[in-house]
């Protein structure tokens, strides 16, 4: 399989990227904390197997004080008691809307999320995740190589 890039959307179509960057700015002016943004950007880029999402927001997250620890256990959040039940809600939460076509978002993963954050919280976790899932699904198919810093 070739790496090399393949469109590069900001330089050659900053209309298209405008679009997609006003939805992380509106995400990017919310109540959440920033790490727990950046864990929830880390999980669905791990899932979707986005090499540019998951080195921006490696990056990010250390920038505000996420440890490396954490990060190289994000992957199997479950099992290691790393994270706290407000962040476990959140990764679940991110992991049901991320593989949507598996889980259709089971009444549990919901019940979880909603025992941790407000409705409108809710709204803002999933207004993350469907730009990190937007974001992952073109730095994918245009083969935008890890180092760059541009979308959210």
């Amino acid at each position: 399989m070739s790496h090399a890039q393949r469109i590069d959307l900001p330089r050659n179509h900053a209309a298209a990227y405008a679009a997609m960057y006003g939805l992380q700015k509106h995400v990017n002016a919310g109540s959440l904390p920033v790490q727990l943004h950046e864990l929830v950007k880390m999980r669905a880029s791990q899932i979707n197997g986005c090499a540019f999402c998951l080195d921006l927001h490696a990056r990010v997250a250390r920038e505000h004080g996420e440890s490396d620890r954490r990060l190289h256990l994000l992957n199997a959040w479950r099992e290691s008691g790393a994270f706290d039940a407000r962040e476990c809600a959140a990764l679940a939460w991110t992991e049901a809307l991320t593989r949507v076509e598996q889980s259709q978002v089971p009444d549990s993963v919901y019940d979880e999320v909603r025992a941790q954050f407000t409705e409108a919280e809710i709204v803002e976790l999933s207004m993350a995740i469907v730009a990190i899932n937007g974001w992952n699904r073109l730095m994918v198919a245009f083969r935008t190589p890890p180092g760059g810093h541009t979308p959210g």
